[in-house]
């Protein structure tokens, strides 16, 4: 099947962005002419507006970043997986067809800011069982975790047709992503388990393997380009052309989710240490030194999720407890800066799909759900305070945002 033949609108996802448009028509033609207005309000602006993308058990809701008004609710049947797909507009879905994209509905042209109404757009990349969606360097990756099928475009070009670049691994579940040479870096395994990662160059010649990375999970890039694979004993880092190990203190020391920033040499790992456990609840996150391999642990004094995870502006190591506290550690010293209240205490459930307090940051303000009051909380991250609540319609679960300038 050709690439072409990938990039399809399949019917099912083409009649729920009708149904989308739909309700996104009805809520701006109400009798009190409120959509209406807010339109127009919109329309006026002078500066490009970012917008909020959070799921719930039947859709999406659309915010405004900077009021965290809904803008809009756009239904969507199942549970439902969100990624930002990096031009500042549109989100990856996951849905049965595959990876299907969301506009946002805003974009600058000319210096002016213009509104659309969100809603699902006809395209849809056809998919298996869809996975992981990484943006780096300028490149969109979409792994299909049903065939191990790979592909690559230009970001800036996702909802205009892309040239896609095509590449089929034995990894059923797994990760890449493309860096600004065109060098491809990913995970490999077969369909029961990950190993490790190899790289190859534009041509898609291997560069470098390690199978030294067991039950790989998560990604992320970070200073100079260099790529961090989660394994269960510690992180597998690919810097210039080779493969090195940075291990755990523990025999069984799980990473299974990395946060990275562009700007720091280090990543924010979870850390999980006890391989009996059926559902373990850590109190312990792991900074790891890209350039000397160190696996430094910090303790918190409170458990957290998967969905805790984020990165600060100068590249602070952020981790939502499950005490309510928004702890700010700062990478080079291992030290928790500070701990700014939230939310209330919760306790992550056992089912990963189930809704819990989550983060996404945008430039210096961390955004965090409360599914428990379907809340949701603007934190200034230096000043250590929240400095707005929104109140939400639905129980959030996944969060991720645009920036609102791209058309």
């Amino acid at each position: 099947m050709t690439s072409t033949q990938k990039f399809r609108i399949p019917a099912g996802v083409a009649a729920l962005g009708l149904s989308a448009m739909l309700v996104a028509s009805c809520s701006s033609s109400d009798s009190d002419g409120a959509g209406s207005e807010s339109a127009t309000a919109a329309a006026t602006a002078e500066s490009v507006t970012p917008r909020l993308g959070l799921t719930y058990d039947g859709g999406i809701l659309v915010l405004d970043q900077q009021t965290l008004e809904v803008v809009d609710t756009v239904d969507a049947d199942g549970f439902l997986r969100l990624n930002a797909a990096g031009d500042g507009r549109h989100f990856f879905v996951s849905t049965p067809s595959g990876f299907s994209l969301f506009d946002a509905g805003t974009w600058t042209e000319d210096g002016k800011h213009y509104t659309a109404a969100p809603a699902f757009t006809d395209i849809t990349f056809d998919a298996e069982k869809p996975g992981h969606v990484v943006v780096h360097g300028g490149k969109t990756v979409l792994w299909d975790d049903g065939n191990g099928e790979i592909r690559s475009f230009d970001t800036k070009d996702v909802a205009n047709d892309p040239a896609i670049s095509e590449y089929t691994t034995t990894a059923h579940h797994g990760v890449a992503v493309e860096l600004e040479n065109g060098d491809l870096v990913l995970s490999v395994g077969d369909e029961n388990a990950r190993t490790g990662a190899q790289a190859l160059d534009k041509d898609r010649n291997e560069i470098a393997r390690s199978e030294e990375c067991p039950a790989l999970h998560g990604e992320a890039t970070g200073e100079g380009e260099v790529v961090g694979f989660g394994c269960q004993d510690g992180v597998l880092i690919y810097r210039d052309g080779a493969f090195t190990k940075a291990v755990s203190p523990d025999a069984y020391g799980r990473v299974g989710t990395l946060a990275g920033d562009d700007s720091s040499p280090f990543f924010l790992g979870d850390y999980k240490s006890d391989p009996e456990a059926e559902k373990e609840r850590p109190t312990r996150v792991a900074i790891i030194d890209s350039r000397s391999g160190e696996v430094a642990l910090v303790e918190l004094g409170a458990s957290y999720s998967s969905k805790s995870l984020a990165r600060g502006p100068h590249g602070e190591a952020l981790v939502l407890g499950t005490d309510g506290k928004l702890h700010v550690i700062d990478p080079e010293t291992k030290q928790i800066t500070s701990s700014i209240e939230v939310v209330a205490p919760w306790t992550e459930p056992d089912n990963w799909q189930e809704p819990r307090p989550t983060i996404f940051v945008s430039d210096h303000t961390a955004f965090i759900t409360e599914p428990s009051t379907n809340k949701i909380y603007a934190v200034d991250i230096e000043g250590g305070k929240v400095t707005a609540t929104g109140e939400l319609p639905q129980t959030p679960n996944e969060i991720k945002g645009v920036t609102g300038d791209s058309k």
